[in-house]
Protein backbone atom coordinates (compact mmCIF):
# COMPACT_ATOMS: atom_id res chain seq x y z
CA UNK A 1 0.00 0.00 0.00
CA UNK A 2 1.14 3.03 -1.02
CA UNK A 3 0.79 6.18 1.31
CA UNK A 4 1.25 9.73 0.10
CA UNK A 5 2.62 12.65 2.11
CA UNK A 6 0.83 15.85 2.44
CA UNK A 7 3.69 17.30 1.14
CA UNK A 8 2.97 15.43 -2.01
CA UNK A 9 -0.41 15.64 -2.02
CA UNK A 10 -2.25 16.63 -5.14
CA UNK A 11 -2.21 20.12 -5.87
CA UNK A 12 -6.38 19.85 -6.58
CA UNK A 13 -6.22 18.41 -2.84
CA UNK A 14 -4.35 21.65 -1.35
CA UNK A 15 -6.38 24.29 -3.32
CA UNK A 16 -9.39 22.13 -2.16
CA UNK A 17 -8.40 22.37 1.64
CA UNK A 18 -7.87 26.29 0.81
CA UNK A 19 -11.07 27.10 -0.91
CA UNK A 20 -12.71 25.08 2.28
CA UNK A 21 -10.79 27.02 4.99
CA UNK A 22 -9.61 30.47 3.99
CA UNK A 23 -11.45 31.46 1.03
CA UNK A 24 -15.08 30.09 1.45
CA UNK A 25 -16.72 32.07 4.03
CA UNK A 26 -16.17 35.59 2.34
CA UNK A 27 -16.95 33.65 -0.71
CA UNK A 28 -20.25 32.64 1.12
CA UNK A 29 -21.15 36.14 2.02
CA UNK A 30 -20.32 38.11 -1.34
CA UNK A 31 -22.55 35.13 -2.68
CA UNK A 32 -25.20 35.66 -0.22
CA UNK A 33 -25.43 39.06 -0.79
CA UNK A 34 -25.60 39.12 -4.17
CA UNK A 35 -28.92 36.76 -3.37
CA UNK A 36 -26.82 33.94 -4.81
CA UNK A 37 -26.12 30.89 -1.74
CA UNK A 38 -23.07 28.87 -2.95
CA UNK A 39 -24.55 25.59 -4.86
CA UNK A 40 -27.67 27.34 -5.73
CA UNK A 41 -28.38 27.38 -9.65
CA UNK A 42 -32.19 28.48 -9.30
CA UNK A 43 -31.42 32.52 -9.29
CA UNK A 44 -28.39 32.10 -11.75
CA UNK A 45 -30.37 33.52 -14.83
CA UNK A 46 -32.58 35.81 -12.99
CA UNK A 47 -32.83 39.32 -14.68
CA UNK A 48 -32.68 42.08 -11.57
CA UNK A 49 -34.35 45.38 -12.22
CA UNK A 50 -32.17 48.41 -11.51
CA UNK A 51 -33.36 49.68 -8.33
CA UNK A 52 -32.18 45.78 -7.01
CA UNK A 53 -29.14 45.63 -8.69
CA UNK A 54 -28.34 49.19 -6.94
CA UNK A 55 -29.34 48.27 -3.40
CA UNK A 56 -26.83 44.95 -4.08
CA UNK A 57 -24.38 47.04 -5.06
CA UNK A 58 -24.30 48.91 -1.74
CA UNK A 59 -24.59 45.80 0.20
CA UNK A 60 -21.73 44.28 -1.64
CA UNK A 61 -19.39 47.53 -1.39
CA UNK A 62 -20.51 47.39 2.77
CA UNK A 63 -19.54 43.85 3.17
CA UNK A 64 -16.21 44.59 1.15
CA UNK A 65 -15.40 47.42 3.18
CA UNK A 66 -15.18 45.57 6.72
CA UNK A 67 -13.48 42.58 5.47
CA UNK A 68 -10.64 44.25 3.48
CA UNK A 69 -8.74 44.16 6.15
CA UNK A 70 -9.13 39.91 6.32
CA UNK A 71 -5.71 38.35 5.76
CA UNK A 72 -7.26 36.68 2.95
CA UNK A 73 -8.98 39.26 1.43
CA UNK A 74 -7.69 39.61 -2.15
CA UNK A 75 -7.69 35.60 -1.93
CA UNK A 76 -11.37 35.66 -1.22
CA UNK A 77 -12.72 38.02 -3.63
CA UNK A 78 -11.22 36.89 -6.22
CA UNK A 79 -12.53 33.62 -6.06
CA UNK A 80 -15.79 35.69 -5.87
CA UNK A 81 -15.15 37.13 -8.86
CA UNK A 82 -14.51 33.54 -10.50
CA UNK A 83 -18.04 32.61 -9.28
CA UNK A 84 -19.71 35.24 -9.95
CA UNK A 85 -18.18 35.89 -13.37
CA UNK A 86 -19.47 31.83 -13.45
CA UNK A 87 -23.02 33.67 -12.95
CA UNK A 88 -22.92 36.22 -15.08
CA UNK A 89 -23.55 39.14 -12.15
CA UNK A 90 -21.44 41.95 -13.89
CA UNK A 91 -22.69 44.64 -11.67
CA UNK A 92 -20.61 42.51 -8.92
CA UNK A 93 -17.94 41.60 -10.58
CA UNK A 94 -17.80 45.27 -11.06
CA UNK A 95 -17.32 45.72 -7.56
CA UNK A 96 -14.96 43.16 -7.11
CA UNK A 97 -12.78 44.55 -9.53
CA UNK A 98 -12.80 47.73 -8.30
CA UNK A 99 -11.73 46.35 -4.68
CA UNK A 100 -8.51 44.55 -6.07
CA UNK A 101 -9.73 41.15 -7.22
CA UNK A 102 -7.49 39.33 -9.26
CA UNK A 103 -8.23 38.84 -13.19
CA UNK A 104 -5.84 36.05 -13.18
CA UNK A 105 -7.14 34.12 -10.38
CA UNK A 106 -6.91 30.64 -11.25
CA UNK A 107 -9.63 28.15 -9.64
CA UNK A 108 -7.37 25.69 -7.10
CA UNK A 109 -9.65 22.67 -8.26
CA UNK A 110 -10.26 23.59 -11.98
CA UNK A 111 -7.32 25.60 -12.75
CA UNK A 112 -9.88 28.42 -14.98
CA UNK A 113 -9.49 32.03 -14.15
CA UNK A 114 -12.43 33.90 -14.58
CA UNK A 115 -12.30 34.86 -18.23
CA UNK A 116 -12.21 30.77 -18.72
CA UNK A 117 -15.52 30.28 -16.75
CA UNK A 118 -17.42 33.30 -18.51
CA UNK A 119 -16.72 31.59 -21.56
CA UNK A 120 -17.85 28.16 -20.36
CA UNK A 121 -21.14 29.73 -19.16
CA UNK A 122 -21.69 31.26 -22.36
CA UNK A 123 -21.44 34.67 -20.65
CA UNK A 124 -20.48 37.28 -23.13
CA UNK A 125 -20.80 40.56 -21.32
CA UNK A 126 -19.05 39.44 -18.19
CA UNK A 127 -16.33 38.41 -21.16
CA UNK A 128 -16.65 41.72 -22.66
CA UNK A 129 -16.32 43.30 -19.05
CA UNK A 130 -13.04 41.12 -18.19
CA UNK A 131 -11.41 42.06 -21.07
CA UNK A 132 -11.96 45.56 -20.73
CA UNK A 133 -10.69 45.52 -17.43
CA UNK A 134 -7.17 43.82 -19.23
CA UNK A 135 -7.79 40.00 -18.93
CA UNK A 136 -5.38 38.17 -20.99
CA UNK A 137 -7.77 37.09 -24.08
CA UNK A 138 -5.16 35.02 -24.94
CA UNK A 139 -4.68 33.14 -21.17
CA UNK A 140 -4.43 29.63 -21.54
CA UNK A 141 -5.03 27.39 -18.51
CA UNK A 142 -2.65 25.07 -17.29
CA UNK A 143 -4.49 21.66 -17.31
CA UNK A 144 -5.45 21.80 -21.21
CA UNK A 145 -3.64 24.50 -22.58
CA UNK A 146 -7.11 25.53 -23.90
CA UNK A 147 -7.51 29.77 -24.37
CA UNK A 148 -10.89 31.10 -24.52
CA UNK A 149 -11.36 31.17 -27.42
CA UNK A 150 -10.83 27.42 -27.81
CA UNK A 151 -13.31 26.82 -25.48
CA UNK A 152 -15.67 29.34 -27.03
CA UNK A 153 -15.10 27.25 -30.18
CA UNK A 154 -16.03 23.95 -28.88
CA UNK A 155 -19.68 23.99 -27.81
CA UNK A 156 -22.36 25.61 -30.41
CA UNK A 157 -23.89 26.88 -27.78
CA UNK A 158 -20.94 29.34 -26.77
CA UNK A 159 -21.09 31.26 -30.47
CA UNK A 160 -21.72 34.58 -28.68
CA UNK A 161 -18.77 34.67 -26.48
CA UNK A 162 -16.88 33.35 -29.49
CA UNK A 163 -18.13 36.61 -31.46
CA UNK A 164 -17.55 38.66 -28.61
CA UNK A 165 -13.55 37.16 -28.43
CA UNK A 166 -13.01 37.76 -31.69
CA UNK A 167 -14.34 41.67 -31.63
CA UNK A 168 -11.91 41.91 -29.00
CA UNK A 169 -9.17 40.92 -30.94
CA UNK A 170 -8.62 37.27 -29.99
CA UNK A 171 -6.21 35.66 -32.05
CA UNK A 172 -8.12 33.24 -34.61
CA UNK A 173 -4.71 30.86 -35.65
CA UNK A 174 -3.34 30.72 -31.72
CA UNK A 175 -2.21 27.06 -31.49
CA UNK A 176 -1.91 25.39 -28.08
CA UNK A 177 0.67 23.26 -27.14
CA UNK A 178 -0.13 20.46 -29.24
CA UNK A 179 -0.59 22.73 -32.56
CA UNK A 180 -4.48 22.73 -32.39
CA UNK A 181 -6.40 26.41 -33.36
CA UNK A 182 -9.64 26.96 -32.45
CA UNK A 183 -11.16 25.71 -36.40
CA UNK A 184 -9.73 22.73 -35.24
CA UNK A 185 -11.28 22.87 -31.64
CA UNK A 186 -14.25 23.04 -32.97
CA UNK A 187 -13.90 20.28 -35.66
CA UNK A 188 -12.62 17.84 -32.92
CA UNK A 189 -15.48 18.53 -30.69
CA UNK A 190 -17.96 18.11 -33.31
CA UNK A 191 -19.72 14.67 -33.70
CA UNK A 192 -22.10 15.14 -35.88
CA UNK A 193 -24.89 13.78 -33.74
CA UNK A 194 -25.26 15.89 -30.73
CA UNK A 195 -22.51 18.59 -31.43
CA UNK A 196 -23.17 20.67 -34.69
CA UNK A 197 -20.51 23.30 -34.33
CA UNK A 198 -21.04 24.58 -38.38
CA UNK A 199 -22.04 28.53 -37.06
CA UNK A 200 -18.81 28.53 -35.02
CA UNK A 201 -16.84 26.83 -37.95
CA UNK A 202 -18.65 29.47 -40.19
CA UNK A 203 -17.17 31.84 -37.94
CA UNK A 204 -13.82 31.30 -37.52
CA UNK A 205 -13.53 31.08 -41.21
CA UNK A 206 -15.18 33.97 -41.84
CA UNK A 207 -12.72 35.88 -39.95
CA UNK A 208 -9.37 34.39 -41.61
CA UNK A 209 -8.95 31.04 -39.71
CA UNK A 210 -6.46 29.13 -41.51
CA UNK A 211 -7.72 26.13 -42.95
CA UNK A 212 -4.36 24.77 -43.75
CA UNK A 213 -3.75 24.02 -40.27
CA UNK A 214 -2.12 21.45 -38.87
CA UNK A 215 -1.30 20.02 -35.11
CA UNK A 216 2.24 18.35 -34.51
CA UNK A 217 -0.08 14.38 -34.65
CA UNK A 218 -0.93 15.86 -38.33
CA UNK A 219 -4.51 16.42 -37.49
CA UNK A 220 -5.67 18.87 -39.54
CA UNK A 221 -9.56 19.71 -40.64
CA UNK A 222 -9.79 17.36 -43.34
CA UNK A 223 -8.33 14.49 -41.24
CA UNK A 224 -11.33 15.41 -38.64
CA UNK A 225 -14.22 15.20 -41.61
CA UNK A 226 -12.69 11.88 -42.97
CA UNK A 227 -12.84 10.45 -39.04
CA UNK A 228 -16.85 11.17 -39.12
CA UNK A 229 -16.91 10.38 -42.31
CA UNK A 230 -15.40 6.67 -41.64
CA UNK A 231 -17.73 7.04 -38.64
CA UNK A 232 -20.91 7.16 -40.56
CA UNK A 233 -20.08 4.45 -41.97
CA UNK A 234 -20.11 2.20 -39.07
CA UNK A 235 -23.05 3.55 -37.79
CA UNK A 236 -26.81 2.60 -37.78
CA UNK A 237 -28.58 4.00 -41.08
CA UNK A 238 -30.09 6.96 -38.93
CA UNK A 239 -27.07 8.17 -37.28
CA UNK A 240 -25.36 7.65 -40.77
CA UNK A 241 -27.90 10.51 -42.41
CA UNK A 242 -27.30 12.65 -39.20
CA UNK A 243 -23.35 12.95 -39.19
CA UNK A 244 -23.38 13.14 -43.56
CA UNK A 245 -25.89 16.05 -42.48
CA UNK A 246 -22.93 17.73 -40.57
CA UNK A 247 -20.20 16.49 -42.79
CA UNK A 248 -21.63 17.98 -45.62
CA UNK A 249 -22.30 21.28 -44.14
CA UNK A 250 -18.70 21.41 -43.05
CA UNK A 251 -17.36 20.21 -46.29
CA UNK A 252 -19.37 23.27 -47.85
CA UNK A 253 -17.75 25.91 -45.69
CA UNK A 254 -14.47 24.62 -45.91
CA UNK A 255 -14.32 24.19 -49.67
CA UNK A 256 -15.56 28.01 -50.05
CA UNK A 257 -12.65 29.06 -48.05
CA UNK A 258 -10.16 26.99 -50.40
CA UNK A 259 -9.77 23.73 -48.72
CA UNK A 260 -7.99 20.95 -51.07
CA UNK A 261 -9.91 18.01 -50.16
CA UNK A 262 -8.04 15.95 -52.72
CA UNK A 263 -4.65 15.94 -50.63
CA UNK A 264 -3.40 12.82 -48.90
CA UNK A 265 -3.50 13.00 -45.22
CA UNK A 266 0.17 12.50 -44.81
CA UNK A 267 3.31 11.15 -46.94
CA UNK A 268 2.21 7.98 -46.70
CA UNK A 269 -0.93 7.91 -48.52
CA UNK A 270 -3.32 8.29 -45.53
CA UNK A 271 -6.98 8.79 -47.68
CA UNK A 272 -8.49 12.39 -48.54
CA UNK A 273 -12.08 13.09 -48.19
CA UNK A 274 -12.16 13.32 -51.96
CA UNK A 275 -10.60 9.52 -52.06
CA UNK A 276 -12.68 8.52 -49.10
CA UNK A 277 -16.08 9.65 -50.85
CA UNK A 278 -15.29 7.58 -54.17
CA UNK A 279 -14.55 4.58 -52.64
CA UNK A 280 -17.83 4.42 -50.99
CA UNK A 281 -19.41 6.45 -53.63
CA UNK A 282 -22.15 4.28 -53.49
CA UNK A 283 -22.72 5.35 -49.63
CA UNK A 284 -21.39 8.21 -49.88
CA UNK A 285 -23.19 9.80 -52.31
CA UNK A 286 -24.15 13.53 -51.67
CA UNK A 287 -20.50 14.09 -50.48
CA UNK A 288 -19.21 12.77 -53.89
CA UNK A 289 -21.50 14.70 -55.80
CA UNK A 290 -20.53 18.04 -53.92
CA UNK A 291 -16.42 17.23 -54.03
CA UNK A 292 -16.79 16.93 -57.84
CA UNK A 293 -19.15 20.10 -58.33
CA UNK A 294 -17.07 22.19 -56.26
CA UNK A 295 -13.64 21.42 -58.96
CA UNK A 296 -12.07 19.29 -56.63
CA UNK A 297 -9.09 17.39 -58.34
CA UNK A 298 -9.97 14.21 -59.50
CA UNK A 299 -6.29 12.82 -59.06
CA UNK A 300 -4.21 12.96 -55.76
CA UNK A 301 -3.11 16.25 -55.56
CA UNK A 302 -0.27 14.97 -53.35
CA UNK A 303 0.92 12.41 -55.28
CA UNK A 304 -0.77 12.69 -58.02
CA UNK A 305 -2.53 10.04 -60.55
CA UNK A 306 0.14 7.06 -59.27
CA UNK A 307 -1.60 7.27 -55.99
CA UNK A 308 -5.32 7.59 -56.98
CA UNK A 309 -7.90 8.84 -59.69
CA UNK A 310 -11.46 9.59 -60.08
CA UNK A 311 -11.93 6.96 -62.79
CA UNK A 312 -9.99 4.00 -60.90
CA UNK A 313 -12.08 4.51 -57.69
CA UNK A 314 -15.34 4.78 -59.10
CA UNK A 315 -14.90 1.27 -61.59
CA UNK A 316 -13.23 -0.04 -58.59
CA UNK A 317 -16.16 0.72 -56.28
CA UNK A 318 -18.83 -0.21 -58.98
CA UNK A 319 -17.25 -3.18 -59.64
CA UNK A 320 -17.45 -4.24 -56.31
CA UNK A 321 -20.75 -2.82 -55.33
CA UNK A 322 -22.32 -4.45 -58.00
CA UNK A 323 -21.04 -8.36 -56.87
CA UNK A 324 -22.92 -7.01 -53.55
CA UNK A 325 -26.07 -5.63 -54.72
CA UNK A 326 -29.14 -8.16 -53.72
CA UNK A 327 -30.84 -7.44 -57.23
CA UNK A 328 -31.42 -5.84 -60.54
CA UNK A 329 -32.99 -2.57 -59.28
CA UNK A 330 -30.06 -1.84 -56.70
CA UNK A 331 -27.88 -2.82 -59.66
CA UNK A 332 -29.80 -0.68 -62.07
CA UNK A 333 -29.40 2.45 -58.97
CA UNK A 334 -25.19 1.97 -58.60
CA UNK A 335 -24.97 2.24 -62.51
CA UNK A 336 -27.06 5.44 -62.85
CA UNK A 337 -25.41 6.74 -59.50
CA UNK A 338 -21.88 5.96 -61.51
CA UNK A 339 -23.53 8.05 -64.84
CA UNK A 340 -24.07 10.90 -62.74
CA UNK A 341 -20.50 11.53 -60.99
CA UNK A 342 -19.11 10.81 -64.64
CA UNK A 343 -21.18 13.53 -66.04
CA UNK A 344 -20.09 16.17 -63.42
CA UNK A 345 -17.01 15.04 -63.65
CA UNK A 346 -16.83 16.20 -66.95
CA UNK A 347 -18.08 19.27 -66.79
CA UNK A 348 -14.86 20.62 -64.77
CA UNK A 349 -12.16 18.23 -66.51
CA UNK A 350 -14.01 17.80 -70.30
CA UNK A 351 -11.04 15.71 -71.56
CA UNK A 352 -10.76 12.46 -69.13
CA UNK A 353 -7.82 10.11 -68.77
CA UNK A 354 -8.84 6.73 -68.51
CA UNK A 355 -6.03 4.74 -66.62
CA UNK A 356 -4.54 2.68 -68.68
CA UNK A 357 -4.33 -0.55 -66.37
CA UNK A 358 -7.77 -0.85 -65.27
CA UNK A 359 -9.29 -4.43 -64.76
CA UNK A 360 -12.52 -5.23 -65.46
CA UNK A 361 -14.44 -8.30 -65.30
CA UNK A 362 -14.58 -10.10 -69.35
CA UNK A 363 -18.09 -10.82 -70.33
CA UNK A 364 -18.46 -14.37 -70.70
CA UNK A 365 -15.27 -15.38 -69.08
CA UNK A 366 -15.82 -14.43 -65.18
CA UNK A 367 -17.82 -15.02 -62.99
CA UNK A 368 -19.17 -11.12 -62.35
CA UNK A 369 -22.83 -10.99 -62.80
CA UNK A 370 -22.71 -6.92 -64.24
CA UNK A 371 -19.41 -7.81 -66.20
CA UNK A 372 -21.25 -6.75 -69.57
CA UNK A 373 -22.53 -3.37 -67.97
CA UNK A 374 -19.22 -2.31 -66.26
CA UNK A 375 -17.33 -3.02 -69.87
CA UNK A 376 -20.04 -0.95 -71.64
CA UNK A 377 -19.96 1.99 -69.39
CA UNK A 378 -16.30 1.54 -69.43
CA UNK A 379 -16.50 2.03 -73.25
CA UNK A 380 -18.64 4.97 -73.21
CA UNK A 381 -16.23 6.78 -71.26
CA UNK A 382 -13.53 5.61 -73.64
CA UNK A 383 -15.67 7.18 -76.22
CA UNK A 384 -15.75 10.45 -75.27
CA UNK A 385 -12.16 10.61 -74.12
CA UNK A 386 -11.25 9.37 -77.96
CA UNK A 387 -13.15 12.25 -78.91
CA UNK A 388 -11.71 16.06 -78.52
CA UNK A 389 -14.05 17.97 -76.11
CA UNK A 390 -16.15 20.89 -77.84
CA UNK A 391 -14.38 24.22 -77.85
CA UNK A 392 -17.36 25.10 -75.33
CA UNK A 393 -17.39 22.84 -72.71
CA UNK A 394 -13.47 23.81 -72.69
CA UNK A 395 -14.27 27.20 -71.74
CA UNK A 396 -16.37 26.66 -69.38
CA UNK A 397 -13.84 24.37 -67.87
CA UNK A 398 -11.38 27.59 -68.05
CA UNK A 399 -13.92 29.81 -66.46
CA UNK A 400 -14.79 27.58 -63.56
CA UNK A 401 -11.33 27.17 -62.73
CA UNK A 402 -10.54 30.74 -62.57
CA UNK A 403 -13.80 31.24 -60.68
CA UNK A 404 -12.51 29.23 -57.44
CA UNK A 405 -13.10 28.85 -54.76
CA UNK A 406 -16.51 27.47 -55.01
CA UNK A 407 -19.22 28.11 -54.94
CA UNK A 408 -19.50 29.86 -58.29
CA UNK A 409 -22.71 31.22 -58.55
CA UNK A 410 -22.36 34.72 -57.15
CA UNK A 411 -19.22 35.15 -59.18
CA UNK A 412 -20.89 33.26 -62.79
CA UNK A 413 -24.10 35.89 -62.20
CA UNK A 414 -21.93 38.58 -61.87
CA UNK A 415 -20.04 37.87 -65.36
CA UNK A 416 -21.19 39.87 -68.28
CA UNK A 417 -22.99 37.33 -70.41
CA UNK A 418 -26.35 36.40 -71.28
CA UNK A 419 -28.47 34.14 -68.79
CA UNK A 420 -28.25 31.00 -70.78
CA UNK A 421 -24.58 31.23 -70.91
CA UNK A 422 -24.37 31.71 -67.39
CA UNK A 423 -26.63 28.79 -66.85
CA UNK A 424 -24.14 26.86 -69.11
CA UNK A 425 -21.63 27.27 -66.54
CA UNK A 426 -23.39 26.48 -64.07
CA UNK A 427 -24.92 22.73 -64.84
CA UNK A 428 -25.14 21.58 -61.10
CA UNK A 429 -28.15 23.74 -61.07
CA UNK A 430 -30.41 21.12 -63.28
CA UNK A 431 -28.94 18.25 -60.96
CA UNK A 432 -31.79 16.73 -58.75
CA UNK A 433 -30.98 13.95 -56.15
CA UNK A 434 -33.73 11.41 -56.61
CA UNK A 435 -35.14 10.02 -53.16
CA UNK A 436 -32.65 8.57 -50.90
CA UNK A 437 -29.78 10.20 -53.00
CA UNK A 438 -29.08 12.74 -50.72
CA UNK A 439 -28.06 10.94 -47.42
CA UNK A 440 -25.22 9.06 -46.13
CA UNK A 441 -25.51 4.81 -45.80
CA UNK A 442 -24.00 2.41 -43.45
CA UNK A 443 -21.81 -0.49 -45.18
CA UNK A 444 -24.13 -2.82 -43.27
CA UNK A 445 -27.20 -1.17 -44.86
CA UNK A 446 -26.52 -2.02 -48.18
CA UNK A 447 -29.45 -3.79 -50.10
Amino acid sequence: MTVVSSAGAMPFLHGFRRIVYEYQPLVDNVMCVVGLEEGDGSHEDRVQGPEEESGLCGSLAELLERESQSEVFVEGISYALFKVAERGLVYAAEILLRYGADLNFEDPVSYYNPLHIAVLRNRPNMVRLLVGHAADVEKRDRIHESSPLDLASEESERLPCLLTLLDLGADVNARDKRGKTPLLHALASSDGLTVHNTENIQLLLQRGADVNAATVDGETVESSLVFLVKEALEATAEDAAEIGNFCLKATQLLLAHGVDPSCCLNEDGEPSLTQTSLEHFDLLFPLAVLLIQSGASLVCSYHGDSCWSFYSLLFQRLQTALQQCSGQSHASELLEQAEVLLDLARVDDPAPHLPLRLELPVPGRDPHPYAQALVDLHDHVAEHEANPPALRCLCRAFIRSHLQPWPLEDKVKALPLPDRLKDFILPEHTYTPKPGWDCFKPQHNQR
